[in-house]
């Protein structure tokens, strides 16, 4: 029998950097099936995998990369496991960059509110007080204020915009007002808080700055867990803004929201646009990455505009929300 006649057929072996490559998208879509899973089970809910649980976004990114790479290089295995995993993180995040398209009734009094982080106290004053004149606002929560701060933006004339003010305590979490305030704060609210009227109809404001969650991942927490058992019976006119310390991918967070509230961000579509860091000095090339800093509301509220603004000297981006009080 001649050679090309015989019936055997040598295997086909694939080149070896195939097969290093494919092991190597089996081990980078290790880290987003373990964050997969910590977020499936809220995993994060004061523990160290809240500070990576963050970072959710951006894994979701990798992975989408490793999907193709795999197609690519017909690793069935590692392609099939990154499309579970891009599926399960698309049903996550999508819904956050897709407006709700709530309808806003026609003659809806307007609320304009404003949170901003003064990083230590170290804000421009004039930068705060042309954001409030600039935009507009009514309400202004100012988180890590210290006194010398306060006393600098009142030089800046910020007493002529926003006259009224909550600061219990001296805590360094104060919310300026242009409105009148009434009555006193809301004991149950474990922060800062205020009650004004808009169009004759109550909106009650709280301040919210929790820890964060490098520092004391319990503390974090229950900073969080807190508002969420103050919130049952009290959220219907509501608005919660500030420096959560928290994306809308943590387990607190998601926990809170859960009670009957509702993002601002994700609300109009913009659940992925980042807060923080803005000019850090411990990251001084590093653009904003994660939102942290949020306006929740009540059901009596409709979301109607949301924006971010850079502060000089501020490592956080101001947040802006228009909100229409409906019921």
């Amino acid at each position: 029998m001649a050679d090309g006649e015989s019936g055997s057929t040598a295997p086909v072996r694939r080149p070896r950097w195939r097969a290093v490559a494919g092991a190597a998208c089996g081990l980078l879509l290790v880290a987003p099936a373990v964050l997969a899973v910590v977020r499936l089970f809220g995993l994060d809910d004061g523990t160290v995998w809240a500070l990576p649980m963050a970072g959710l976004p951006y894994a979701a990114v990798l992975t989408v990369l490793l999907l193709v790479a795999s197609v690519l290089l017909r690793q069935r295995w590692a392609a099939g496991a990154a499309a579970v995993l891009v599926a399960l993180q698309l049903w996550w995040l999508v819904p956050r960059t897709v407006p709700d398209g709530t309808d806003v009734p026609a003659g809806a009094p307007r609320l304009r509110v404003a949170t901003s982080n003064a990083f230590l106290g170290q804000v421009s004053p004039k930068a705060v007080v042309d954001l409030v004149r600039g935009e507009r606002v009514d309400v202004l929560a100012m988180e890590e204020l210290s006194e010398s701060a306060a006393d600098a933006l009142d030089r800046a004339g910020i007493r002529d915009l926003l006259p009224y003010r909550e600061r219990p305590d001296r805590r360094d979490t104060v919310l300026y007002s242009r409105l009148p305030i009434s009555g006193a704060a809301d004991p149950a609210w474990p922060s800062t808080n205020i009650t004004v009227q808009v169009g004759g109809r109550p909106v009650q404001i709280v301040a919210v700055h929790t820890y964060y969650p490098l520092g004391d991942a319990r503390k974090w927490a229950q900073g969080l867990h807190d508002l969420r058992r103050a919130a049952p019976g009290h959220l219907r006119n509501a608005v919660l803004l500030g420096d959560f310390n928290s994306t809308l991918d943590h387990k607190p967070m998601r926990d809170l929201i859960a009670t009957g509230l509702t993002d601002t961000h994700a609300e109009l579509g913009a659940g992925l646009f980042p807060t923080w860091p803005e000019d850090h000095p411990d990251f001084p090339h590093v653009p904003p990455m994660i939102q942290i800093d949020h306006v929740l509301h009540g059901p009596a509220l409709v979301a109607v505009s949301v924006s971010e603004h850079r502060l000089a000297r501020s490592d956080h981006r101001a947040v802006v929300a228009e909100l229409a009080v409906t019921g």
